[in-house]
């Protein structure tokens, strides 16, 4: 009788504490601890958010004041160090290198820093390929020749030297370069504003635009026809390909695709409103002005805001939109009225 009294108040009282919430001194203090790591993850995580919406804002178009340049090229290396102080010194910096949230768990403007870093890049290599030679066989300018392999490091280091570094020093000489351009006491920078010049970086915008097109109309998949060695009957290739492709980009790449093809349709409005100032007499003489225009504008379309918390994939003629697809027909509207363009400067 006294051991089962003694078991009916042990059950009584465990009964007690659970009816009265009662819990042991360790049982409470493993739960304060918990409740407290989470508070902290909800205190750090806040800002991070904040932060990475704000970094995640894209920068506006700017418009370029005509009155404002006078030399031939100042207008377009101006503009080309105004696009690369955007690409570091905007909210947030230069993301594409960090390794430390929330700058790390972005990857839009990630993806369109690198499709601004593309256009700087080809954009640096006309200066000192084409716009500041006379001639194929005359001597390229110091400052170009020392820019360019800076803004070709790689754009994703962090240190031993961080990307910002090596891109600054490309600025830096870009800045040289264009200070001996508009000094009129000196003759040993030039910018020659000339059709066949305008035509050799135009042919690698045109590049750059239809390989994004392909890319971007790849969302949905396509079966597409092997056109690599169509038009010549001779022409070989060094590797055996098959008659049909299939091309689909994945589906964790649409968005970074995508914002590829925001930042350099917007670096490339930037470039191109630079080079109709600096090129207006030569397109005057070609009549093709309005062509310029019409390019412009059109890319200026690819940069409408996006009211989209994420990029849609829908098929071509289905219920959800599929962003990738609008992109597409913007980027190759341009790029078409590039190849008019080219043509038209390439007649007498």
């Amino acid at each position: 009788m006294v051991i089962q009294d003694w078991k009916n108040r042990i059950t009584g009282a465990a009964r007690s504490r659970q009816s009265t919430g009662y819990r042991p001194a360790e049982e409470r203090k493993s739960a304060g601890v918990g409740k407290s790591v989470v508070r902290l993850v909800l205190i750090l995580a806040l800002p991070c958010v904040i932060l990475g919406w704000y970094w995640s804002r894209e920068p506006a178009v700017e418009d370029l004041d005509q009155a404002t340049y006078s030399a031939a090229g100042t207008a377009t290396v101006t503009t080309l160090i105004h696009v690369v102080d955007v690409l570091l010194d905007k909210p947030g910096g230069y993301l594409s290198n960090d390794i430390m949230p929330p700058g790390l768990l972005l990857d839009n403007i990630p993806s369109w820093e690198y499709g601004v870093v593309i256009q700087i890049r080809d954009l640096t290599k006309a200066l000192r390929e084409a716009f500041a030679r006379s001639q194929s066989q005359s001597t390229e300018d110091e400052d170009l020749a020392r820019a360019e392999p800076k803004f070709n490091y790689s754009h994703e280091s962090w240190i031993l030297p961080a990307t910002e570094k090596e891109y600054r020093a490309g600025r830096d000489h870009l800045h040289n370069y264009l200070q001996r351009l508009v000094d009129t006491d000196e003759y040993n920078a030039q910018f020659y504003a000339r059709a066949d010049n305008l035509r050799y970086w135009l042919n690698t915008v045109e590049a750059r635009l239809g390989s994004l097109s392909q890319r971007l109309g790849a969302s949905v998949g396509q079966r597409r026809l092997n056109t690599d060695l169509a038009g010549d009957s001779a022409a070989e290739q060094a590797t055996p390909a098959p008659a049909e492709i299939y091309l689909k980009t994945p589906w964790l790449e649409l968005d970074d695709i995508f914002y590829e093809a925001r930042g350099t349709t917007w670096a490339l409005i930037h470039f191109l409103k630079a080079v109709e100032i600096d090129f207006a007499e030569v397109l005057e003489k070609k009549n093709a002005r309005i062509s310029m225009r019409q390019i412009i504008r059109g890319l200026e379309a690819t940069q409408s805001p996006l009211w989209s918390p994420i990029i849609l994939n829908g098929s071509g003629f289905g219920v959800l939109a599929n962003h990738s697809l609008t992109m597409v027909s913007y980027i190759s509207s341009a790029n078409a009225a590039i190849i008019d363009l080219r043509e038209l400067l390439e007649q007498g």
